[in-house]
């Protein structure tokens, strides 16, 4: 009985250990694999050897949503982009409808990361698209996301914020500031943040529109938005600020005694209207008196 009761608590404890490693290092129950690859990529840090099994799992039909797209990540971290794209494209067929929108999320990445440009931008008007015709989220208000190995709500607003942040970025590398600076202001307006508030700043400084990208960063310093306590964020802030108070012009009197313009013009029409005191001499009086006075020194 006594060595009943002792293998039955060995066999408690070690399953506990095996359920606290799946915890640890977020790796599934099983052998499959997908299993497999998961604990090459995450335990034994084989990337290499991760991909031949994700290939595997995705032949043999094995959790093909999640090999796929984990797989893609993995030749990522490889600068093996090209490769991971021409996968997703070849192969996001035999994912789920509810796995490409996730599918759609890394290859904005890896076109980022490749630098194709063009079609990042098609991708994420695409997506913007799906949003404003209520297909996005299944027509749902929010989704479950996971990042890490963490699970959080992601609202429809918050989601079209960073898609827009993401497409204000794009035009960016194009040198597209006025289209940039129209989907960032759309960005703000929804849900604003540190980040896309600088980057309006520098399509503004970009469009030499100073006075304004001075007011937007002033707020950033100011701490107005969400993420402006972040130390690198204001710190990006406070170094395009710098460089934008030294390409606005010096600041003019009327600026310094905080006089308005229409009190200025005032004053000018005055001046004008008496003009300049002068003498009632002829002109060449005037020559001789100069020269007299030339000789005088």
């Amino acid at each position: 009985m006594m060595e009943e009761r002792s293998a039955s608590n060995n066999r408690s404890s070690k399953g506990k250990k095996e359920d606290l490693f799946h915890v640890l290092h977020k790796v599934p129950y099983g052998d499959s694999p997908y299993v497999r690859a998961k604990h090459a990529q995450l335990v034994v840090k084989d990337l290499e050897g991760a991909i031949v099994l994700f290939w595997k799992a995705i032949n043999c039909g094995d959790k093909v949503d999640s090999a796929l797209k984990d797989m893609a990540v993995v030749m990522k971290q490889l600068e093996r982009s090209e490769e991971a794209i021409e996968a997703i494209s070849s192969f996001r067929g035999l994912c789920s409808k509810q796995s490409q929108e996730s599918l759609d999320n890394v290859l904005i990445d890896l076109y980022k990361k490749c630098g194709k440009i063009d079609e990042q931008i098609e991708l994420l008007k695409r997506k913007l698209k799906l949003i404003y015709q209520g297909e996005a989220f299944n027509g749902k208000p929010t989704k479950t996301a996971r990042s890490h190995g963490k699970k959080f709500q992601v609202s429809i607003k918050r989601e079209t914020s960073r898609l827009l942040g993401n497409l204000g970025w794009a035009y960016m590398q194009k040198t597209n500031y006025m289209m940039a600076e129209v989907v960032y202001r759309k960005a703000q307006m929804i849900d604003p943040d540190c980040n896309k508030a600088y980057n309006l700043g520098l399509c503004l400084v970009k469009q030499a529109k100073f006075e304004e990208a001075q007011f937007i960063l002033e707020a950033v310093l100011k701490g107005n938005l969400p993420g402006s306590d972040d130390s690198k964020s204001r710190k990006r802030a406070q170094d395009l600020l710098k460089e934008l108070r030294s390409m606005l012009p010096p600041p003019q009197l009327s600026d310094l005694l905080g006089l308005d313009d229409e009190f200025i013009k005032g004053l000018e029409r005055l001046v004008n209207e008496w003009g300049p005191i002068r003498s009632k001499r002829l002109p060449i009086f005037e020559e001789i008196s100069s020269f007299r006075d030339q000789l005088a020194c």
